[in-house]
C-alpha cells in the first residue's frame, strides 16, 4: 500500500517545482548515471539528450552499454530481444561503444559538451589488455572523455550470460584498470552487486569483504560504487541468521555507513541511481528516515543518478528523481543540494581536469 500511495503521489511531484530547484538557478539535479543507448546498441542522439535535458538536467554525463545481446535465432526466433532478461543467449563486450559515444559528444557545440561527461565503457573488466584500451580511446578521443563505467563485475543475472571469463573482484586485470585510471585521473563508475540474489542467511553480503578490500587497494582513484551494491532482487536487508553469540548481522545502511566513516576510503562515492534502488529507500517511514539520516552524515559522499536506458523523454527520468522526494524532504537543503549537484560538479570536474592533464602529457599532438 505505501509503494501504491508513494506513486500516487508522483504526478503531483512532477507537476511541482520545489524551492532547491529556485536554489540551483531551476536545474533540479545533475545525472551521474546515464546511457545514450541500450543492449542493442541504440537509444538516442547526445543532441537529442541535451534537448531533453533543457533546464531541468543541468549535468550529465554519457556512456552507452559495454555490453551486446546476441540475437541467437535458434534461441528466440524471429522475436529479437532488446534487453538481457528477454533472451538466454550470450552478451559479449561491444567495444565500439566508446567511438559512438565520442562521435556523438564531437557533434555538439561547444556549450552543449560542456553540459557531458563521456565515460569509457567498452572494455572487458576480466581481460588484462583492458587498460590498454582505455589508453587507446584516450589517445584517439583527446578532450572527450572523464572517467570509466558504468561497467560491472558481479551483477544479476548478467554476469552469468557474458561470454568468455567471468570477471571477478580478484582478478589482477581489474586491479589494473583501477590502477590506470588512479593514474589518469579517470573518475570510476564501478556496478558490483554486494551480495547474490535472493541471498539470505549470511552474516555479512558474500561480495562485502572483497569489495572492501578492493576498495582499499586503490586509495589514489575517485571510485563511485553505482546503486550503493544494491539491484533488482539483491536486497538491502535480506533474510540473515544471527551470530554465534546471537549478535544482529549488520543491515545495509550500516554496512554503507561503516565504509563512509573509514578515512582510508575517503575516495569511495556511492551513487544513488535506478529505481529499483529507490524501492528499497522508501520501504517504509523508518526506512526513508535512517536514509535520511545517513545522506545529513555524509552529504558529500552521495551522488543521484537516474539509470535509465535511453528514455523516450524526461518523464522517465523525472520519475526516477520524486521517488526521492519523501527523503529529500527531510535531510538539511544542503545536503540534498550537493546530492543533487553539488558532488556533481566537484568530482566530475576534479576529473575533467585530471584527464586533460594526462592527455596534455601523454597524447602526441
Amino acid at each position: 500500500m505505501r509503494r501504491v500511495a508513494a506513486l500516487a503521489a508522483l504526478g503531483a511531484a512532477l507537476l511541482s517545482t520545489p524551492s532547491h530547484a529556485q536554489d540551483s538557478g531551476g536545474y533540479l539535479y545533475s545525472d551521474s548515471h546515464f546511457h545514450l543507448t541500450n543492449y542493442i546498441q541504440r537509444g538516442l542522439t547526445a543532441a537529442q539528450y541535451v534537448q531533453m535535458m533543457g533546464n531541468t538536467v543541468k549535468r550529465s554525463t554519457l556512456f552507452g552499454i559495454p555490453l551486446q545481446q546476441i540475437w541467437y535465432h535458434p534461441n528466440s526466433g524471429d522475436f529479437a530481444p532488446t534487453y538481457y532478461l528477454q533472451s538466454d543467449a550470450s552478451l559479449y563486450y561491444y567495444s565500439f561503444t566508446d567511438a559512438v559515444i565520442a562521435t556523438e559528444y564531437l557533434a555538439l557545440p561547444p556549450d552543449q559538451r560542456a553540459r557531458l561527461d563521456p565515460m569509457i565503457t567498452g572494455f572487458n573488466p576480466a581481460d588484462m589488455y583492458a587498460p590498454d584500451h582505455i589508453r587507446r580511446v584516450l589517445t584517439i578521443y583527446p578532450g572527450v572523455f572523464t572517467g570509466i563505467g558504468e561497467f560491472s563485475v558481479h551483477k544479476e543475472f548478467v554476469s552469468s550470460k557474458v561470454a568468455g571469463e567471468t570477471a571477478s573482484l580478484l582478478n589482477p586485470a581489474l586491479d589494473k584498470i583501477l590502477d590506470f585510471a588512479g593514474e589518469v585521473g579517470l573518475v570510476v563508475i564501478l556496478h558490483c552487486d554486494i551480495d547474490v540474489p535472493f541471498a539470505k542467511g549470511n552474516a555479512l553480503p558474500i561480495y562485502y569483504t572483497q569489495m572492501r578490500e578492493l576498495l582499499l587497494r586503490h586509495p589514489q582513484t575517485t571510485i563511485i560504487w553505482a546503486h550503493t551494491g544494491l539491484g533488482r532482487v539483491v536486497s538491502p536487508e535480506p533474510v540473515q541468521d544471527p551470530g554465534p553469540n546471537g549478535e544482529r548481522p549488520p543491515n545495509h545502511l550500516e554496512l554503507v555507513d561503516q565504509l563512509l566513516a573509514d578515512p582510508q576510503l575517503s575516495h569511495v562515492y556511492f551513487d544513488i541511481s535506478w529505481d529499483e534502488v529507490a524501492k528499497y529507500a522508501v520501504t517504509s517511514p523508518e526506512t526513508m528516515r535512517r536514509t535520511a539520516q545517513l545522506f545529513d552524515k555524509y552529504p558529500d559522499r552521495f551522488l543521484f543518478g537516474t539509470d535509465n536506458v535511453a528514455p523516450a523523454n524526461i518523464e522517465a527520468n523525472l520519475r526516477v528523481f520524486h521517488l526521492w522526494d519523501g527523503i529529500f524532504g527531510q535531510v538539511r537543503p544542503e545536503t540534498r543540494q550537493a546530492i543533487t549537484l553539488g558532488n556533481y560538479e566537484r568530482l566530475f570536474d576534479a576529473g575533467r581536469a585530471k584527464v586533460r592533464a594526462w592527455e596534455q602529457a601523454n597524447v602526441p599532438g
